[in-house]
């Protein structure tokens, strides 16, 4: 029994790839808005993925231009650190005004 192997069209290759940018675009926007340790990944790991698929070759020209959208959004987050907690504006007690006059009592 001779087999050959099986080789993917042009096709499902770009479908592949179209399916990886669409993954990246989604998690790298929350793994880098992480939590309050900071990123859930780093950048350096988007890069590394993002890089990846540049060197693979054969990219369409929309693929191309959403990989260096991709990759300017990560220059654009290394630029502007996130600020420090201790820095963000203090949470208000009430988020709206009490409905009530302040000291009136309540009938006995």
């Amino acid at each position: 029994m001779d087999r050959t192997p099986i080789t993917q069209s042009a096709s499902s290759k770009a479908a592949l790839i179209d399916g990886d940018i669409t993954h990246i675009a989604r998690a790298m926007r929350l793994s880098l808005q992480g939590d309050l340790a900071g990123p859930i990944l780093p950048p350096s790991y988007w890069r590394e993925r993002l890089n990846r698929l540049l060197d693979m070759g054969n990219l369409t020209h929309p693929q191309l231009c959403a990989v260096d959208s991709l990759l300017l959004q990560l220059d654009q987050f290394e630029a502007e650190p996130p600020v420090p907690w201790d820095e963000l504006a203090p949470a208000t007690a009430a988020l709206f005004p009490p409905t009530h006059e302040t000291g009136a009592g309540h009938p006995a």
